[in-house]
């Protein structure tokens, strides 16, 4: 999976998602487009605002397990920066702000 953000001129975060057809058929694309919006909505309340953010599915999602997609996921946002600092040195149990 790869993941790509840019900065917008908005108060808020817009998503985008890609699924390409050699993912498989439309059952599989669609299923992994409603897991990846799903984990995104998880750790959306953490994210940093204002950033266009494209998340583009490869082969190997369409077979993860539901917790190591997100798990996935989040790292791909650590990655980038683009998770909010810690407030009052509180981190949850996965590790974020």
């Amino acid at each position: 999976m790869a993941v790509y953000c840019l900065k917008n001129r908005c108060g808020f975060n817009r998503l985008g998602l890609t699924v390409g057809a050699k993912l498989g058929c439309a059952v599989e694309r669609n299923r992994v487009r409603r897991r990846l919006r799903e984990c995104y909505r998880a750790v959306e309340p953490e994210l940093k605002l204002g950033y266009d953010v494209v998340i583009v599915a490869r082969s190997r999602a369409v077979g993860l397990e539901f917790g190591k997609l997100g798990a996935e996921l989040s790292r791909a946002f650590a990655s980038l920066g683009l998770f909010r600092a810690p407030q009052n040195g509180k981190v949850d149990e996965e590790g974020h702000a």
